[in-house]
């Protein structure tokens, strides 16, 4: 096929895509702008909230930094909200800082989910989620209609597929950008140009400039929502898939060990690690899933993982992902590329400029259109007027 018959299709295709699904595209790109600080923007609502958090006092009036064990902070909980329906510990997130609280989220109703916040210091309940501020309730709906349209499991297979398509609409723009010819003339923009053509240098260099970050997040999401690429990944990195079944062995007449002693287990399979979750579970055959933080990771709350028995102690599995396979680390790339954290705050700030760029590319782009369908209709007007 010639290349500029190649071209031309790779023009088509790209345009047909874009228009197809850009309005999607537009608020999933919009609205992950609006929650890449949703983290820090709830924490600073709580505080605000609930006040300082500050140490008990000693019989001097010294304040002592010790907080409340896990099993009776867990206690406090179920006794406050023991008139719930359903109620059931889910998971426990720890407090990251001093002056932080311990995040104890239970589910009600077998699966409406309340977050519960809790002074470490003298196991006072601070507040709950089920009654969000303005702010907190507006992101929870923006962070819906980004995961799912709010639309539940058909939402995630909806955005799987949108997530994909745009992957081919950033590939065949790369692919059209003028750039490839001259590259000073792909980065260009003649702003005092006339507004056909300004339209076109904004389309193509915020296009590019965007181009591999749109990737990172599109490719993610399409990732995580339809779940194909995982045994993908680990076919070509010749990365054995993890172990699916993890289980407990419950123990005639015992109950599941207490939690303090399953801490010390998982620190000692992790010594480095710093305990940041913890996956409660009602179902006596689910492992213990505690979540750790190693001292090279950037994730807030770590990548590595200690799965242990519930009666017995045993150590199941550890997910360290300084070690990991090459394909679980290509995997566990996905989180920092698609919120932007792999290079810390300034990346972070990148990505809410970069979920603009849709909105951008797709004005531009039906800008082009337009012009474009304006000077057919010229030249068929043209046409008409000459042959009559």
């Amino acid at each position: 096929m010639p290349a500029k018959k190649l071209r031309h299709l790779t023009f088509i295709l790209h345009r047909i895509l874009g228009f197809a699904i850009g309005l999607i595209a537009i608020l999933v790109s919009l609205t992950g702008s609006l929650i890449l600080f949703q983290r820090e923007i709830n924490e600073f609502q709580q505080h605000q909230q609930f006040g300082a958090i500050f140490p008990k006092g000693d019989a001097y009036g010294n304040p002592k930094w010790e907080r409340f064990s896990l099993e009776v902070i867990l206690d406090i909980v179920k006794a406050a909200y023991a008139n719930l329906p359903e109620m059931a510990l889910q998971r426990v997130y720890f407090p990251t800082k001093p002056d932080d609280f311990f995040n104890v989220v239970i589910s009600i109703h077998g699966s409406d989910w309340v977050e519960v916040y809790v002074n470490p210091y003298t196991g006072a309940i601070l507040g709950n989620s089920l009654h969000p501020n303005a702010v907190q309730h507006f992101l929870q709906i923006v962070y819906e209609l980004h995961t799912s349209l709010k639309l539940g499991d058909l939402g995630l297979k909806i955005l799987g597929v949108v997530a994909l398509v745009m992957c081919i609409v950033v590939i065949t723009g790369i692919i059209l950008w003028p750039g490839w010819r001259k590259l000073m003339a792909g980065f260009k923009i003649k702003w005092d140009a006339h507004p056909k053509r300004l339209n076109f240098d904004l389309h193509k260099v915020s296009g590019i400039t965007a181009a591999i970050f749109l990737l990172f997040t599109f490719f993610t999401g399409f990732a995580w929502n339809l779940g194909y690429v995982d045994p993908l990944i680990r076919a070509i990195t010749f990365s054995p898939s993890l172990p699916e079944l993890l289980v407990s062995v419950p123990l005639a007449g015992q109950s599941p060990l207490p939690l303090s002693q399953q801490i010390k287990t998982a620190q000692l399979a992790l010594p480095d690690g710093t305990l940041r979750s913890i996956d409660l579970t009602t179902d006596p055959k689910a492992p213990l899933r505690l979540r750790m933080k190693l001292p090279q990771e950037r994730e807030e709350y770590g990548m590595s993982n200690v799965y242990l028995d519930q009666y017995s102690g045993q150590v199941l599995r550890v997910d360290n992902s300084l070690k990991a396979s090459l394909g679980d680390k290509i995997l566990n790339s996905f989180q920092p590329l698609h919120f932007g954290t792999f290079g810390g705050l300034p990346t972070r700030i990148l990505y809410i400029f970069v979920g603009l760029t849709p909105l951008i590319l797709f004005i531009t782009g039906f800008v082009m259109w337009w012009y474009r369908k304006r000077k057919q209709k010229d030249a068929y007007s043209q046409k008409q007027s000459y042959i009559n």
